[in-house]
């Protein structure tokens, strides 16, 4: 089954593309798993590329933060909400295959994306991988009075579960209450940049909540990363690594 057919037709970017990194200039991670290594490419804004036991797994591929031409095929495609920084038709169509499975949220799907739809506390196990979708949403930050940027019930988070790692890639979220209920987390993706999700200090609490051993700040824009560390000095277990994730 084509997952990505008619995706083209809904090809819409938030703003103009900027320069695309090249893939030899990616930063990337490796992070020891009970069932082998997980690699991860550091693409930009919230676009991340996992490799885990044969498979590559993308989160929000958008053309306007890497040149994807020169970057793997996918097996597999998460899309956190559908704003144009995190869905991308017609990338999306570009690393596909005729065996790419793509994850959803449902309004992804009304806009033309076909794939497993999953809604906030839904999950599905894709190659082997467990795929839990999560709320994200804003509490503080509104587009307008009673209009938060990004609605509750609207976006995902994701938790991916590699051998006996879980993944955390939060989507575009505040330090909401749900993170104290997600049980143990390995590897943290926290968004910080404002007005859209958290400054550094709602991302510190964020992480207190949370208590991955490995916490990586993402969609992260302008913001200063470096403020991240001191708010999280006094953390024991929480190491802070900051990547190029503009």
């Amino acid at each position: 089954m084509k997952t990505f057919l008619g995706l083209a037709l809904f090809a819409t970017m938030a703003s103009s593309p900027a320069p695309a990194l090249a893939a030899g200039t990616l930063e990337k991670d490796i992070l020891s798993t009970s069932a082998g290594d997980l690699r991860v490419t550091f693409i930009g804004h919230a676009s991340l590329m996992f490799e885990f036991g044969g498979k590559v797994i993308y989160n929000d591929p958008v053309g306007q933060f890497g040149d994807y031409g020169k970057l793997p095929k996918a097996d597999v495609i998460l899309v956190a909400h559908e704003h144009g920084d995190h869905f991308d038709p017609k990338t999306i169509a570009l690393i596909s295959t005729e065996k790419t499975k793509l994850v959803v949220t449902p309004i992804c799907a009304a806009k033309g994306a076909r794939g497993i739809v999953l809604k906030n506390g839904e999950e599905t196990t894709v190659d082997g991988i467990r795929i839990e979708a999560t709320p994200a949403y804003n509490i503080v930050h509104m587009r307008s009075p009673g209009m938060p940027f990004h609605p509750r019930g609207d976006g995902n988070g994701y938790i991916l579960t590699f051998g006996d790692k879980r993944v955390y890639v939060a989507g575009d979220t505040e330090n909401i209450p749900e993170m104290k209920a997600l049980g143990r987390i390995d590897i943290a993706f926290l968004p910080m940049n404002l007005p859209y999700t958290m400054s550094p200090e709602m991302t510190a609490d964020a992480a207190r909540m949370v208590r991955s051993a490995i916490l990586y700040p993402y969609h992260t824009t302008d913001t200063d990363t470096s403020k991240l560390h001191p708010l999280l000095k006094d953390e024991k277990g929480i190491e802070v690594r900051i990547r190029q994730m503009k």
